[in-house]
């Protein structure tokens, strides 16, 4: 069999079709070794991990599962993972024989229009579909051919939100079989510090989970890490089942020492504002029950149950009515009255009492509710310093009185006039949850589903607890208007507590300075705070966390303002709607996710029409089905390299390029000047430089030094790279590159080459060209291209150490805010030599160089550009600029000093 078609990709047929990779049972040893799993038919899952890092509630994950067929034959194998409904995807890839086999995320239109036959045929080519409550499950089926491997990696997005006094990461553990290696490993930063930090696997014995969770936490940084063994995997000391089946839960909470956090990154701010020792406001609450007879059974009896709990949970402070729509609306006191004991137990034998009957007429039983609440603040005036709360509940479309939705969208709207939010809770699979979705945006609130099971008594009870204690009202996050832009969401109707309010938006240039946060609102009396930017702490938070928490809060921005676009995308319609639509697709596209507006095909694989995978995000209201339509057959092809250094690229380079190498010198090609400038770094062995940094797509270059020990005592010790790292965290894209190996992905597992062999890889817009024993060319899609030249010790050679150069082939498409060693030169500068004269050195030139304000000293020399010749190099003029680059570079060397090359 071909090596590069030993793959076939086969599209699951069922969402709950189990993996076809099952372990067979352990067998103990005679020898006393420890037990381990064999290999199902030759085919072995050798790793499964799940790697969460988490930067001020944004949480990033990588699922790598790397799968083994040592038989003769070819063998199916499976990928299949859940994820949260509110992630977004931002990565796929399959790595084989040496190939990468990338998703490649383009609007929805585009991706669709490939799949027009499919779509009239009634197949469906999606990968990803509801599953459960709060999940999507993601399912590919390949089969890989004998005596190889496969590496699956998948990369998911999401902003945590604050509940009940906490932050939830769910991870759905269900590998169906013994796995050699398994590993959750969840890495949580937080620059408030964490307050609490646990974590659950129900799934296993009590004794069994205490021992495997290994949890800590100390000031700002948090770790779990769940490793569990393949005999402690197993279900009974014979078996081949798992244990592992079920939710892996981590929970944490962060200080609340002050009022509110300011982060501020890469002109992006981020502000998290949820208040500690508030006093809890009294509320007017209206419930709005739907009767009709389609909520007969066990919803009638389980929204009973719920009814009565809450009830009985009612502050003595607190007002409430109920109202019942059925083909009649119906009151219970037809106002608000107070949550005595007496008028409790009143409303509780109500709530025992009402029977159903008739259709459904929902505008009528909210128009009554609303009624009741403004006849309460306009008569009352003690009551209109409550929090007022209104909750509906149905399980059907409006099917009485008013059934035009537009209507019934309009009359709300008009009768609560922004004075109190609306809360509608859809029971069961029948409702229209998008129109409910729309009445409670457009009224402060928000919609959610209940689940018709055995504990929807428990989920109406949850709703309820998370909007039971109002802190606050008429929340307003305000910012001075010439400094910020792009802000998401900063008013809000209430508080409540164990929530928090999150803001995002862009800072303009030069406007830090002024940049502050005020809040104003309202509870047990008027709430007025203003929040600064601690800037030397923010100088420490990004020592202690780089460039992700500059990447992870501009994402953050990025996420929150997506699903802002897309929940307003859902109410406009016209022009308005086109431009929301534009809006959120345009950034789905710039960030690279998998939303209802994109959808990601993976390039390299097709079935027997031509047509490639395609990866699309279900609808929000989306239910889990049970079967997705036919099975498709995919087959991988390997990529061909789409970037390589043959002589005709070599002819089409610039003369000269941007680059460092050897003791590490630093040539800056200034094109239009055709002239070159230079300097050296003198640093010590171990220490990492920032060489290209772009904060708008997160790509950096960092390279760390190694010496090479004098070969005499006269002689200075060497200092040469030994060690780069290639990185764009936005996509998840790493590249380490040694004298010895180059690793993709190093932190997750992914392949291993070395100098010996000849391969082209892609990952997200990234390839990667390794040329036996020469050069590797890292291309970047709408970036740069940048060659890393391999040295090694020859006989003879002066330096005893193999080291690495790198250099700039192409930078026109970097943004203007790039910066590093090399990066602050992609982008035009002026300078002017004059005065040249002969030097300390008369066989050298110097000369008074204005550069940047700076007036210098510089030296003509000589240095090599080992760009296209590796052993002997190319000799290039410049003007040497002394002392470690300074006047030249911008601040000192030692700003470039970084703690790791990733």
């Amino acid at each position: 069999m071909d090596g590069t078609m030993g793959l076939r990709a086969l599209l699951c047929a069922y969402l709950a079709s189990l993996l076809v990779l099952q372990a067979m049972p352990t067998q103990g040893s005679p020898t006393g070794r420890p037990k381990v799993s064999k290999a199902v038919d030759g085919v072995t899952i050798r790793s499964l991990k799940v790697n969460c890092k988490v930067t001020s509630r944004f949480a990033h994950y990588v699922i790598t599962s790397q799968v083994v067929n040592s038989a003769n034959e070819a063998k199916e194998v499976a990928f299949d993972v859940e994820i949260p409904k509110t992630a977004f995807i931002s990565d796929f890839a399959i790595t084989a024989d040496g190939n990468a086999f990338i998703g490649d995320i383009k609007d929805k239109v585009s991706a669709w229009k490939q799949y027009r036959k499919a779509a009239i045929s009634g197949e469906n080519a999606g990968l990803v579909r509801a599953s459960g409550r709060t999940m999507e499950q993601f399912t590919i089926h390949l089969t890989i051919g004998p005596r190889s491997k496969a590496t699956f990696r998948l990369t998911y997005e999401e902003v945590l939100k604050r509940k009940l006094k906490q932050y939830d990461i769910v991870i759905k553990v269900k590998p169906k079989q013994l796995v050699h290696h398994f590993e959750i490993d969840v890495d949580i930063f937080e620059p408030q510090g964490i307050s609490k930090l646990d974590a659950q696997a129900p799934f296993l014995p009590k004794e069994l989970e205490s021992q495997l969770i290994k949890k800590s936490f100390s000031g700002k940084q948090g770790r779990v890490l769940f490793r569990p063994t393949v005999g402690q995997q197993q279900s009974c000391p014979t078996c081949s089942t798992s244990l592992l089946n079920g939710d892996f839960k981590v929970t944490y909470d962060v200080n609340r020492d002050q009022l509110c956090e300011l982060l501020v990154a890469n002109n992006h701010f981020a502000h998290f504002f949820a208040p500690q020792n508030l006093t809890n406001l009294n509320k007017n609450v209206v419930f709005v029950i739907d009767i009709s007879t389609s909520m007969e059974g066990q919803k009638v009896k389980q929204t009973k149950e719920a009814l009565l709990k809450i009830l009985g949970d009612m502050r003595p402070g607190d007002y409430f009515d109920l109202v019942l729509f059925g083909s009649e609306v119906q009151s219970w006191r037809d106002s608000l009255v107070q949550a005595s004991p007496a008028n409790l137990r009143a409303a509780q034998d109500f709530v025992r009492h009402f029977f159903l009957a008739g259709a459904t007429n929902l505008n009528g039983g909210l128009l009554r509710g609303i009624e009741i609440l403004n006849q309460a603040h306009g008569s009352l005036p003690e009551l209109s310093k409550h929090a007022a709360v209104l909750i509906m509940l149905t399980d059907g479309e409006p099917t009485e009185g008013v059934t035009d939705r537009s209507q019934i969208l309009k009359n709300v709207h008009n009768a609560i006039r922004g004075r109190f939010p609306l809360y509608n809770l859809g029971f069961g699979d029948n409702v229209d949850l998008n129109f409910l979705e729309i009445m409670s945006m457009e009224n402060n609130g928000r919609a959610q589903r209940i689940y018709e099971d055995h504990d929807a008594t428990q989920q109406l009870q949850g709703f309820y607890d998370q909007v039971a204690s109002p802190l606050l009202v008429d929340v307003e996050l305000l910012y001075p208007q010439d400094t910020v832009s792009a802000l998401t969401q900063h008013r809000h109707k209430q508080y409540y507590e164990g929530s928090e309010i999150m803001v995002a938006g862009r800072i303009a240039d030069h406007k830090l300075g002024s940049f502050k946060a005020d809040v104003l609102a309202r509870g047990g009396q008027e709430f007025k705070t203003t929040c600064l930017v601690d800037e030397e702490e923010m100088k420490k938070l990004l020592q202690e966390r780089g460039h992700m928490l500059e990447n992870h809060v501009e994402r953050l921005w990025a996420y929150l303002t997506i699903q802002e676009l897309l929940a307003k995308r859902m109410k406009f319609q016209g022009k308005e709607k086109a431009e929301v639509t534009a809006k959120a697709l345009q950034m789905s596209l710039a960030y690279q996710f998998v939303t209802p507006l994109t959808s990601m095909t993976i390039r390299g694989m097709a079935d027997e029409d031509g047509l490639e995978p395609i990866i699309d995000k279900p609808p929000e209201d989306s239910l889990p089905l049970e079967m997705l339509g036919n099975r498709k057959m995919f087959r991988l092809s390997a990529l061909q390299p789409s970037l390589t250094r043959s002589s005709s690229n070599i002819q089409q380079l610039p003369n000269q390029v941007t680059g460092v190498d050897t003791d590490p010198h630093f040539l800056i090609h200034v094109p239009q000047k055709e002239d070159t400038l230079c300097f050296n770094i003198n640093e010590e062995p171990g220490v990492v430089l920032s060489l290209v940094q772009d904060p708008d797509t997160g790509f950096s270059v960092n390279g760390q030094l190694v010496g090479d020990k004098a070969s005499s005592p006269a002689q200075q010790e060497g200092m040469y790279f030994g060690r780069l790292g290639i990185a764009n965290p936005a996509t998840g894209f790493q590249l380490e590159v040694t004298p010895q190996n180059i690793t993709l992905n190093p932190g997750s597992g992914g392949p291993m080459f070395s100098w010996r062999d000849q391969a082209s890889l892609r990952q997200h817009k990234v390839v990667v060209t390794i040329n036996r024993r020469r050069n590797l060319v890292v291309s970047v899609e709408d970036g740069g291209t940048f060659e890393v030249v391999l040295h090694r010790v020859w006989k003879g050679s002066s330096v005893h150490q193999d080291f690495l150069g790198f250099y700039v082939l192409d930078s026109h498409r970097m943004s203007a805010r790039t910066h590093g060693l090399l990066g602050q030169f992609f982008h035009p500068f002026d300078y002017k030599v004059s005065d040249p004269h002969p030097g300390s050195d008369p066989t050298k030139t110097d000369a008074t160089m204005v550069v940047k304000s700076h007036q210098l000293t510089v030296t003509r020399g000589l240095q090599k550009d080992y760009s296209k010749d590796p052993r002997h190099g190319a000799e290039v003029t410049c003007w040497f600029v002394h002392n470690n680059g300074a006047g030249l570079i911008d601040g000192v060397y030692t700003d470039y000093i970084v703690p790791d090359i990733f």
